[in-house]
This record gives structure tokens, sequence and C-alpha cells, in this order.
């Protein structure tokens, strides 16, 4: 199916944040519509899956200003100019958690309400952890909440865990837990 043509763009908003843009279309059966949209702006983002040497899972709670509350959720920002999604992943791990990645892995991209939102995460799976804190652009330190692997199941049905983001990456990350906490109960060969 052929993509829609756009006839017109207006921008009907513009914050500090975010553009909103209003598009005419025109569709291959002629019908036409107004669509409004927060149009990708070129930036995308990164959430990190960090698992440290325990198995625990490095989660944060943070304030969440869409419903004005403390969630608990994964280290997550924007991938700046010029930089790797790898590096930015280690960068927000070590802004938001106080720990930095000697190895990333990129899992997948996801979109984001995409009938809406022109944005992207991708998910990061992050191990070979080492302290290392950068200062973020938080108000107040966010705290840090490791979590056993082994208590995935819990974490993923407790209602404190609830972004959708998180859940998804959880779950893109599922196989590479399994392969971890096999490894873990393997005897160690001693020289």
């Amino acid at each position: 199916m052929p993509l829609p043509e756009i006839i017109a763009t207006e921008t009907l908003a513009t914050t500090r944040f975010f553009k909103i843009e209003a598009l005419d279309l025109r569709f291959s059966n002629g019908v036409e519509r107004r669509y409004e949209r927060l149009p990708a702006g070129g930036a995308e983002g990164v959430i990190v899956v960090a698992v440290n040497a325990q198995n625990e899972l490095l989660l944060i709670r943070e304030y969440a200003a869409g419903f004005h509350e403390m969630q608990l959720t994964l280290p997550k920002g924007l991938v700046e100019a010029e930089e790797s999604l790898e590096a930015a992943a280690s960068r927000e791990l070590a802004e938001e958690a106080g720990f930095g990645a000697k190895r990333t892995e990129l899992v997948k991209r996801l979109t984001l309400a995409p009938g809406h939102m022109g944005f992207a995460i991708n998910v990061v799976f992050a191990t070979d952890l080492y302290a290392h804190q950068l200062q973020g652009d938080e108000p107040e330190p966010i705290e840090l909440v490791p979590w056993p692997l082994q208590r995935l199941d819990e974490l993923l049905h407790s209602d404190e865990f609830c972004e959708a983001r998180a859940i998804a990456a959880l779950s893109l990350c599922r196989p590479l837990f399994s392969q971890r906490l096999k490894g873990a109960g393997k005897p160690t060969k001693r020289g």
C-alpha cells in the first residue's frame, strides 16, 4: 500500500521539548484527512537493561511528570548528536544509576505510538558493569533499586513497575537473562 500524499503541513505549537504539527494527507483512494503528530526531531532514545555481576537488574525510581508520581523503571534518555546508541546507553546508565558498562548490545528499536509520534527508543543490554557516576540533568538524585533476575516475573506484575517501554525491554531481554542465569550455576575452574 502506498504512503499517503502530504498536501500541507502546519506547526500548531512549539515548546522547549515538543513540536505539534498538523499533516493534511491524501490517501490512495482519494480520501483527505488531517492528522496531528509530534514529528520526528532526529533524536532517538535509549533504554538500558543493565545486569550486574550478582545477576541483578539495575532499576531506578524517578519522578514521572505525566502521572505526577514516582515510578520504578529502567535508566533511559536521549541520544546526543554524534553519539552512538551504545555510548548513549553507557552515559545514561552512569548518570542515572552510577555505573558504566564495558559491554553493550543493541537488542531492538521500538517505536512509541507511531500514529502520533515520530520517536523511537532503542533497547540496549548492558553487562560487565563498573562504578562510574556522571552528573545528569535530574533535579534530585535518582534512587537505584537492584532487582534479582530470579524475581523478574514479580517485577513485571508489580503495580509500581508499569512503564510499557521498560516492560517491553525486559521481555525482549528475557532470553539473554536465561543465558546469564544458566552460566551463574556452573562451577568455576581453579588453576
